[in-house]
This record gives C-alpha cells, structure tokens and sequence, in this order.
C-alpha cells in the first residue's frame, strides 16, 4: 500500500509513528516512536516530534521546532519558525527525570508567533494568539492576544485573527464574541 503522506529523504521517521493522510514531513525532520501526527499537517525543515507526542489535524510547524514529550497540539495549531516548548520545569543534567514530564496543550487554532516559548505545564487557549518573542508562563485564556516577556494579555483576536475592538464583533469576518471566565466565546 502506497503512503498517503509525504517524507523527504533527509528526514528520519521511528518505527511505531502514525502519520495521517496529506501530511508532509519535509528536510532534516525527525519524528520519534510513538508520535501521532494528524491529516494535512506541515513540519518544516529541522522539526522534531518527539516520544509520544500528539499532534492534531491540519497542525503547521515551521522551520527548527521541537516539540517534546509531554506537549499536545491540537487541530489547526500554527507553530512559528523556532518556536520553542520546554517539558521539564526545573532541568539538571545530573537529576534527570526519567520520562515525568509537565504537561502542554495548545489549543484548537491557536497560532504560536516565531521564536515564542511556551514554558511546560500551561495550557493556551483556543485561537489565542502568542506574539512573535513571546514567553508563556501561565495559562492562556481563550482568543487571547498575549505579548511580551513573560507574555501578558494586550487584547483579543478572532478565530481569523483579527484584533477585536471591546464590541468583540470582528471588523473581518464578522463574528461576535463574549467574554466568559476562561475567555471569549462565540455568539
């Protein structure tokens, strides 16, 4: 049976790797035993998925990304170029944690600016937007536009990510939005 997804020949992929229809894993990539990359998904050139790493539907990693055990991206995630996950929160060389990692989950649609870093054990939320530079060191809401170091909230973004003024109503596509306590929801 003839794959369904594409692997350039520089790239390594373990054995024990689900890769879905439409997926392209392009050069110096390397995807671990017992990653699960979904359909349609991009890893750019230098990206490694590590051990056990889920990653959903439609995902776009750009160039020299790592993403570690312990973090999960769901469907439509973007992953700027050099963005960067941490997995462990208080790393020595000479105390290793022998596979007991912080959890990370990126939400549905959220976009990770270049050279962000989301530090383990947060979660950002759906369609949030993480500026370029950018350090997570908490939970990001829902359709939160963070920024800065350690990233603070500056707004909110659409599910286009367009800006949105206080009416929450989006000059873009047009949809309306409320803010709840974990965010905004769409109305």
């Amino acid at each position: 049976m003839e794959k369904q997804y594409f692997v350039h020949e520089s790239s390594y992929v373990d054995e024990n790797v689900t890769i879905g229809k439409g997926t392209k894993i392009w050069h110096f990539c390397h995807v671990q035993k017992g990653a699960v990359l979904g359909e349609n998904c991009s890893l750019g050139q230098n990206v490694n998925v590590a051990n056990n790493v889920k990653i959903g539907n439609g995902v776009r990693i750009q160039n020299n990304v790592s993403v570690y055990e312990g973090v999960e991206i769901e469907d439509n995630v973007f992953c700027g170029p050099s963005c960067v996950f941490t997995n462990v929160t208080t790393p020595r060389s000479h105390y290793p944690v022998h596979g007991i990692y912080a959890k990370t989950l990126i939400k549905w649609g959220a976009s990770l600016g270049a050279n962000s870093t989301v530090v383990c054990g947060h979660t950002v939320g759906r369609c949030a937007l993480i500026a370029a530079g950018a350090v997570v060191t908490k939970n990001v809401k829902d359709y939160a536009l963070m920024a800065g170091v350690p990233a603070r909230q500056i707004g909110w973004v659409c599910e286009c990510g367009e800006r949105l003024d206080n009416s929450f109503k989006c000059q873009k596509c047009s949809k309306k939005y409320k803010e709840i306590e974990t965010g905004l929801i769409e109305i």
